[in-house]
């Protein structure tokens, strides 16, 4: 990964750790059981979580009886995982700093290999995902959860320029079909999962960390959107408060022979 994002992603996951561990889109149980069905991994089974994060998803792979590795690259999240897993008493976990690309690992190593929430952060999406692919098994499923933007493309525009204002660390939110693309350049056809996150302005912004004067940008971007949905997430106020919503999809597949 290029060294300059790098850096970038460290500094705002090193100030974000507490907070992204604490946040409830991360903690939804729901959705990482969602995540972990789409595997289709059993028990005994071994699986490798990319760009981890504070460990959410590696932990409930563990606590389903799955041997369940974690690697990020921002060694504060790693420690907040390393926290998670003790307080849930998980010893069939494993840490490692690490970035997505090359991954520290041999060919076919892993059941599954999975990837959460991080693909818009990354600078080469399909470098991740063929690195992901190696050292996935054949017949292993390769899993990517992330939120999509928009088909319309100024409205696709405008969210992913409020989000590198909201979080300089983002490089860009896909639209669906690019996704799905980086799946079907090698092969693969994936199962689609769908689900929403609904934020609030406020919260979402105390648990920001833009850079210095345009955490204003970012509001007046969301309050906008408000009259004319130019976000494309469904942004409405609700009791005096503004909602919006990441859409967001699991797409799934399985390694073919020879891939």
């Amino acid at each position: 990964m290029a060294t300059d994002n790098l850096d970038v992603i460290r500094d705002q996951f090193t100030k974000q750790a507490v907070t992204f561990s604490q946040s409830p889109a991360m903690q939804d149980e729901e959705a990482i059981r969602l995540l972990i069905k789409a595997s289709g991994v059993k028990p005994g089974a071994r699986i490798l979580d990319v760009a981890c994060g504070p460990g959410m998803v590696v932990c409930g792979f563990a606590a389903s009886g799955v041997r369940a590795v974690g690697i990020d690259a921002t060694p504060a999240m790693i420690e907040r995982a390393k926290i998670l897993a003790e307080e849930k008493a998980l010893p069939n976990v494993e840490w490692q700093v690490g970035v997505a690309y090359p991954l520290p690992f041999e060919d076919n190593s892993f059941d599954a290999v999975t990837c959460r929430f991080a693909f818009h952060h990354i600078p080469s999406p399909i470098e991740a995902f063929s690195e992901m692919r190696r050292v996935c098994k054949t017949s292993g499923v390769i899993v990517v959860c992330d939120a999509y933007t928009s088909d319309d493309p100024a409205r696709a525009d405008a969210f992913n320029r409020m989000e590198r204002l909201r979080d300089p660390s983002t490089v860009r939110f896909h639209r669906l079909g690019e996704l799905e693309r980086i799946f079907q350049q090698a092969g693969l056809t994936p199962t689609r999962h769908f689900y929403r996150v609904p934020f609030e302005m406020n919260t979402l912004l105390k648990a920001s960390f833009p850079n210095e004067g345009e955490a204003g940008l970012v509001r007046d971007m969301i309050e906008q959107s408000v009259k004319d949905d130019s976000l494309g997430t469904g942004t409405r106020q609700n009791d005096g408060q503004i909602i919006f919503d990441y859409s967001v999809v699991i797409l799934a597949a399985e390694k073919q022979p020879g891939g």
